[in-house]
Formats: C-alpha cells, sequence, structure tokens
C-alpha cells in the first residue's frame, strides 16, 4: 500500500478511506489509487478561479489516462491509478466519463434536469463503487451494476445536500431545473432565497429522490456478495446523513448535515460484518 496516497485519501475523503481498510490488503492500493484520483478531480473547481484552467487539469487527466505511453511526470496519484487500471484491467472509459461529468463542476450552469442529476451521479459516485467492486471481485463485480448505480446515486445526491451552504455560497445550483420548477421556484430564486418555502419544498424533493435510490438499493442490497461489501461502505451512514436532511431541511441549506466520527464509524463497522440483511 501505498502510504502517501492513503493519507491523501484519508485527507480528502474519509469515509472512503475507512472503507478501503475493510478490503484484503492486496486490494488497498487500487482502491486508494481510485478514490485518490476521485479526490483530485472533485477538488479542481475549488483549486481555479476560472473554469478554463479547470478544464486544462481535467484534460491533463484524459490526456494521461488515454495515452500508450503515459507520462506523469512523475505524479503520484496518476502513477498509482494507471498502476491499478493496469494490475485490474479496469475499464479507462469510466474514468473518461467521470472526467466529462466533472466539467459540470466548473461552472455554474444549473443541472437540467433529474435525468442529468442521475447520469452525473452514476458517472461521478456510481462509477467509483463499480470500480472498486471490480477490484475486489472482478467475476461479481458485473452482477452489481445495478447496485452500485442506486447506491451511487444515493450516496451522491445525498452528498449534495450536505453540500448546499457551500455551493449557495459561490452561486452553484445542483438542484435539477425540472424538479425547482415542480416546487415552484428558479434556480435564480432558491439560490437567491434558499430558505423560502419553495425552496424547502425543493430540498424536500431532492432528498426524496436520494431516497428512493436509496430503498431501490436497500430492496436488492442482502444479496450483495460479502467480497464486494468494502465498495457500498461508504454509503452505510447515508440514511443518518439523509435524516438529518429530511427532519431539518432548513438548518441543512444553512450549516449543513454531518453526523459525529464515532457515529460514521459504528455505522460502517455494522454493514462491513452484517452486510444488507
Amino acid at each position: 500500500m501505498d502510504r502517501p496516497i492513503a493519507e491523501l485519501v484519508r485527507a480528502a475523503d474519509h469515509e472512503r478511506y475507512i472503507a478501503a481498510l475493510y478490503a484484503p490488503d492486496d486490494k488497498r492500493a487500487a482502491l486508494f489509487a481510485i478514490y485518490a484520483f476521485n479526490a483530485e478531480i472533485a477538488a479542481v473547481r475549488d483549486r481555479v478561479s476560472q473554469p478554463l484552467p479547470g478544464e486544462m487539469r481535467l484534460q491533463w487527466w484524459r490526456d494521461l489516462i488515454e495515452a500508450d505511453r503515459p507520462d506523469t511526470g512523475g505524479q503520484p496519484v496518476a502513477e498509482a491509478l494507471l498502476a491499478a487500471i493496469r494490475v485490474h484491467a479496469l475499464p479507462r472509459q469510466a474514468f473518461l466519463n467521470a472526467l466529462d461529468a466533472r466539467i459540470f463542476d466548473l461552472y455554474d450552469d444549473p443541472m437540467p434536469s433529474r435525468t442529468d442529476l442521475e447520469g452525473y451521479c452514476g458517472e461521478t459516485a456510481g462509477a467509483l463503487i463499480q470500480l472498486a467492486a471490480l477490484v475486489l471481485d472482478e467475476k461479481a463485480a458485473p452482477g452489481a451494476a445495478a447496485l452500485a448505480g442506486h447506491a451511487g446515486c444515493a450516496q451522491a445526491i445525498t452528498g449534495l445536500l450536505r453540500l448546499l451552504p457551500g455551493h449557495i455560497a459561490r452561486r452553484q445550483c445542483y438542484l435539477p431545473r425540472d424538479l425547482l420548477a415542480a416546487a415552484g421556484t428558479t434556480p435564480q430564486e432558491f439560490l437567491s432565497e434558499p430558505s423560502a418555502p419553495a425552496s424547502l419544498r425543493a430540498v424536500a424533493a431532492l432528498a426524496a429522490l436520494a431516497r428512493e435510490h436509496l430503498s431501490a438499493f436497500e430492496k436488492d442490497a442482502p444479496s450483495l456478495p460479502v467480497t464486494l461489501r468494502p465498495a457500498f461502505l461508504p454509503l452505510a451512514a447515508t440514511p443518518a446523513y439523509l435524516a438529518r436532511i429530511e427532519g431539518r431541511a432548513a438548518r441543512a441549506i444553512k450549516n449543513g448535515a454531518g453526523i459525529s466520527s464515532l457515529r460514521r464509524h459504528l455505522l460502517m463497522l455494522n454493514r462491513a460484518v452484517r452486510g444488507w440483511s
């Protein structure tokens, strides 16, 4: 296991870091590499002042992944990722799709529709789960693709709800335009009056969409092979986050929704041991 890469994930994405620790020793390096790549591209918006430099950073990753003989320039995450792709024969297209999806993060355009949001979540969080599953058990992973899709949507949508204060502060709206319209508001009105009744209805509707995907996952989750559990463990805290958001939407909009580190660890331990029975 590459300790610097693991520490990067620990600092940037603690839940996925803990999840990887439940994986077999010989799988952890690849999992940390995948999660570090995700952390790098998810943070691009916060590291640039304009979209163009952000697109250039994403293009660098695209060129690296597509190249037959890539030059990493000594970038440790890139080297670890390419090693994971080679060792586990991971589909490069999944990484390219994630890069395409992350272009949306760089701009302040509103999310057009629920379908677009689900596609974004599938190509980011959902793909991450499926890639981790391929590392853990390449034979069982294809059978869990639908579960990965629902788990990714539930986790990612809940994550977007938790990040509402930051997104509102930078005038970025991930709530789909059609969902906002059904709630009686628009992206501009939501960002200007996030505590208005229509805005609260929109947040409740988005939480309901996350709950819908979570329920779809939980329906078939008991069939999830034990070997694949670590790939899905980051989802363990999602029900607790959702409960906080559903019960206190106005507070979530203002302050986010979190749970204690101890509770997150216990929820993940429970799923690691018992699964989703």
